[in-house]
């Protein structure tokens, strides 16, 4: 058993750094960029006046930087190769991660809206698993070059981690479909030309065949943002969408008549692993920041790394990441070996622990730090304010801890081959 990452991606991750050094900080300094990971950062990132919306300006300079992670063939790392991808592995997505989350704020990788220069495009993998081949005629070159996206209505107001029983409908009429009902926390909604909307077109309340998956373009008559939802970590691009007598094609359809919950499943596993290790990296991003101030600090005319009071809770934290660590790079690579579905437990034991462990990570950074951690002048505040949406977005932790019970106590049954169904998960 070798517990060694692999030379080649020890190498790529030093082409990474490279990379960043020589094209990704210039533009993060040049034209007061950098406006937008010091202090002024969430008042820089926000447009107040558009009900705030991310700034113009902050998606631009988002984009710029994906192009030029693009033209330098790292950000379609996970894509197949057919695509301008490198075949990237489960294993290598989640030492990647890491690595740039432990960098700290930057251009480079910025969790608070999924911005990497390693792109983790759920829509694109989605697309080629299972768009039609019209579908992949016309989305796939857009998706891969980042001109163009869905967002995914799934959650509804008064249905949030049971999707099995959302109200939304879709019911045919003659070669169309007419939608009605509401979506909330449709991240991207505001840029997006279309929603992925999940419609109950038949069973019952409760099922989880039944529910289809529809491409609605934004423009469509009866589709309605009604509010952007602000946030605990502005700006906001979670929109609460109505649908109203919505008449989409047939062809609309995404993944299979009835079969709309397979296809968001089918890659839950892949983001939740990938999530799990960008809170990895910023849990220790926090801790190495807050070890190193503790042996700079000397309050009482000796450093604060003498005091056992500011050892513990990180020695603490430290062991807690060593052996999350370990897990995550053991479970990624299971899923590579064994397919996605094989080890779900144990992808949800690391996606709602390392999100609880940046959360503390955070906090006691910000102890360790006094009031300069309070501070927005430190980004241990931006950490925590954007992490803690973690314990409820990537299925919040109670689900995942219900999920791992489910197949402690044999209420579920991991998926052992690949490319049969997960039942019940």
């Amino acid at each position: 058993m070798d517990f060694d990452i692999p030379a080649e991606l020890q190498a790529y991750l030093a082409e990474l750094d490279d990379f960043i050094e020589a094209e990704i900080k210039p533009l993060e300094q040049r034209d007061d960029n950098i406006r937008f990971f010091d202090h002024r950062r969430e008042d820089a990132r926000t447009d107040w006046d558009r009900g705030g919306l991310p700034n113009e300006d902050w998606e631009a300079l988002l984009f710029e930087a994906r192009r030029l992670a693009d033209e330098a063939g790292h950000y379609r790392y996970p894509f197949p190769k057919a695509y301008g991808g490198r075949d990237g592995t489960n294993l290598g997505m989640a030492v990647i991660r890491e690595h740039l989350a432990r960098k700290g704020l930057g251009l480079h990788n910025d969790l608070q809206n999924e911005h990497s220069i390693v792109g983790n495009n759920v829509g694109l993998l989605l697309m080629l698993e299972y768009g039609t081949e019209e579908q992949k005629k016309e989305w796939v070159d857009d998706l891969a070059e980042g001109r163009r996206g869905f967002a995914f209505g799934i959650t509804e107001p008064a249905h949030g981690s049971d999707a099995t029983w959302m109200e939304t409908t879709a019911v045919r009429d003659g070669d169309d479909w007419v939608i009605n009902g509401e979506k909330t926390w449709n991240t991207g909604i505001h840029k997006a030309s279309c929603d992925m909307v999940m419609a109950r077109t038949s069973g019952a309340p409760g099922d989880g065949r039944g529910i289809t998956a529809f491409l609605v373009p934004m423009d469509a008559p009866g589709v309605q943002v009604e509010e952007m939802l602000w946030t605990f970590n502005m700006p906001t691009d979670h929109g609460h969408v109505s649908f109203t007598d919505v008449r989409v094609p047939d062809a609309a359809i995404f993944g299979g008549e009835g079969r709309g919950l397979a296809v968001v499943q089918h890659f839950f596993n892949e983001n939740r692993i990938r999530q799990a290790a960008s809170s990895l990296g910023a849990a220790q991003f926090c801790i190495d920041a807050a070890v190193e101030y503790a042996q700079e600090r000397k309050p009482f005319g000796k450093a604060l790394a003498t005091n056992q009071g500011i050892q513990f809770p990180l020695v603490e934290l430290q062991t807690q990441c060593e052996m999350l660590r370990a897990l995550i790079h053991k479970t990624a690579w299971q899923m590579d070996k064994y397919g996605a579905f094989s080890v779900s437990d144990k992808v949800s034991m690391c996606n709602y622990w390392s999100n609880r462990l940046c959360c503390e990570a955070a906090d006691r950074a910000m102890q360790v730090h006094g009031g300069l951690g309070y501070s927005r002048h430190k980004p241990f505040e931006h950490i925590y304010r954007h992490h803690r949406r973690y314990r409820i977005t990537e299925g919040a932790e109670e689900i995942q801890m219900r999920r791992v019970a489910g197949y402690m106590f044999g209420f579920m049954k991991q998926r052992a081959p690949k490319g049969v169904d997960e039942r019940g998960g």
